[in-house]
C-alpha cells in the first residue's frame, strides 16, 4: 500500500474518549490490540497480528506489563483498537526468537490494508514518542502515560506533554519537458534514487522550505510550487508534505556532495528503461516518494505502476 490518499481516516480516534478512564477500560477487554516491541509489530503474511485482553495477560510471563495506547474505533462497526508497548523480561539473544511474529512497520507497510496501515503508523508513533520521552521538559521529573496514551503528565508539576509530529517536505522536481530530477543518498543501495526532502526549519513556510531544500540538495530554484498530498511517517515522528516544483534552468542541477551524491534527469522512457536493467531502483512502495513518482509516470497514456518495479530494502 502507497501513502494513503483519503481524507476521511477508515479509524475514528474518538478523542472525546481518551478522557474516560472507565470507557477505556471496558473498550480494552474486547479491542484489537496490536502488540509493539522495540519499533517492531505483530504481523504476519501482510496482515497485523492482534491480541485480545485475556492474551496481553497471558504473556506478562514473558513481557513487561507495559503501556496501553488507544487508537481509535473502526468507523464499520466500532471495533476498539489498542497498541500495547511492551519489552521482554528476559531478552532472547537471537534475534529471530525475538522477533518471531513481529515485523517493522518499514518492511511490512506496503503489504497492509489502509486500515492495518493506519493502525500501525498511529500505534508505532506513539511508541516512538513515548519511549523518547519519559521525563518532564520542564523540570526533568519522571513522566506517565495518560489518557489513553495520547499525553504524558508530569509527576512532580502536572504539566500535561503532548506528540510532537517534525513536519518535512518532499519534492517532485520537473522541467520545461516533462522530465524529473532524482537524487541518490550514500546510505541508500546502490543504484537507489528518490525526490529530494528536508525538515522545515522555524519560522519557514512549507513553500521556503521546498525551494531552500531543493537548492541546498540539487542546485536548482523551483517556481510553481504545488501541493499534492501528505503522509504519515513514524520513523521516528514526521509528517511528511509532498510538492511538486518546476526549474527553469534544468542544465545547472549539481549534487551538493554530502546529503546527494548523485542526481540524474529522466524521461519516462529513460525510467522504464533504467528499472527494467536493474539501473534504477525506486524507493519502496510504502513511501509518499514512490507514490509522486508514479503518479507522475502513469500521467502518459501507455506507461503503468507495474513497469516500476522498485527494490524494497531500505538499506544496503
Amino acid at each position: 500500500m502507497s501513502a494513503r490518499n483519503q481524507s476521511l481516516s477508515p479509524i475514528d480516534r474518538a478523542s472525546d474518549t481518551r478522557t474516560d478512564a472507565a470507557t477505556l477500560a471496558l473498550l480494552w477487554q474486547s479491542a484489537q490490540i496490536l502488540p509493539v516491541i522495540d519499533g517492531h509489530i505483530g504481523a504476519n503474511d501482510g496482515e497485523l497480528r492482534f491480541l485480545n485482553a485475556e492474551s496481553v495477560e497471558f504473556l506478562a510471563a514473558s513481557f513487561e506489563l507495559g503501556e496501553r495506547y488507544f487508537l481509535g474505533l473502526a468507523r464499520d462497526g466500532g471495533q476498539a483498537y489498542f497498541a500495547w508497548h511492551t519489552s521482554w523480561i528476559n531478552e532472547p539473544a537471537d534475534e529471530a526468537v525475538k522477533f518471531d511474529g513481529f515485523r517493522t512497520l518499514r518492511a511490512v507497510g506496503s503489504e497492509l490494508s489502509e486500515v492495518d496501515l493506519t493502525l500501525a503508523m498511529h500505534a508505532v508513533g506513539l511508541s516512538n514518542w513515548h519511549t523518547t520521552h519519559p521525563r518532564c521538559s520542564r523540570c526533568g521529573a519522571e513522566t506517565i502515560s495518560d489518557l489513553g496514551g495520547s499525553v504524558r503528565v508530569c509527576v512532580a508539576d502536572s504539566s500535561q506533554h503532548h506528540p510532537r509530529t517534525d513536519p518535512a517536505v518532499i519534492v517532485l522536481v520537473k522541467d520545461a519537458a516533462d522530465r524529473i530530477l532524482l537524487g541518490h543518498q550514500p546510505i541508500w543501495p546502490e543504484k537507489r534514487f528518490s525526490t529530494f526532502a528536508g525538515f522545515v526549519e522555524p519560522g519557514e513556510s512549507f513553500e521556503e522550505c521546498v525551494s531552500r531544500e531543493v537548492f541546498e540538495e540539487a542546485g536548482v530554484y523551483c517556481n510553481d510550487i504545488n501541493y499534492l498530498k501528505s503522509q504519515a511517517w513514524p520513523f521516528p515522528a514526521s509528517i511528511m508534505i509532498a510538492f511538486s516544483a518546476i526549474t527553469d534552468h534544468p542544465e545547472s542541477a549539481k549534487a551538493d556532495g554530502v546529503e546527494i551524491t548523485q542526481i540524474q534527469w529522466f524521461t519516462r522512457d529513460e525510467m522504464k528503461a533504467a528499472v527494467a536493467s536493474s539501473e534504477l531502483l525506486l524507493p519502496p512502495a510504502i513511501s509518499v516518494a514512490r507514490a509522486m513518482i508514479s503518479g507522475w509516470y502513469t500521467e502518459q497514456p501507455g506507461y503503468v505502476p507495474a513497469d516500476l518495479i522498485g527494490g524494497e530494502s531500505w538499506r544496503p
